[in-house]
Parts: C-alpha cells; sequence; structure tokens
C-alpha cells in the first residue's frame, strides 16, 4: 500500500444536469384502454394457441 496521497484532478467543465420537467401525466382512461388492449391480445394468443393444440380427432 502506498502512503503517497495522489492529486486528483477535477474537472471545473462539469455541468450536472438536473431534469426539471416531470414527464406528462397520462390519464387514467389512457392507461386502462392500454391495459385493454393488452389483455384483448394476450386472450387472444392464449385461444390461437388452445386452437393450435386441440386434438380435432376426438
Amino acid at each position: 500500500m502506498s502512503t503517497d496521497k495522489d492529486d486528483l484532478s477535477i474537472e471545473d467543465d462539469f455541468v450536472a444536469v438536473e431534469d426539471d420537467a416531470e414527464p406528462p401525466v397520462e390519464s387514467a382512461k389512457t392507461n386502462l384502454s392500454k391495459r385493454r388492449t393488452i389483455d384483448n391480445l394476450l386472450e387472444e394468443r392464449r385461444l390461437q394457441k388452445q386452437l393450435a393444440d386441440f386434438d380435432y380427432d376426438l
């Protein structure tokens, strides 16, 4: 271990960027409609998989 202290160079050009602007808040209707769309797509996929796996030779 070294007991010498190294000089640290500090960059004075660094500027911290602060994001004061908040992202726009989506309304509950928009979120609900997106959720319903996703649910419908997942349900459609599930039903299509069931149809593909269905044994028609009963």
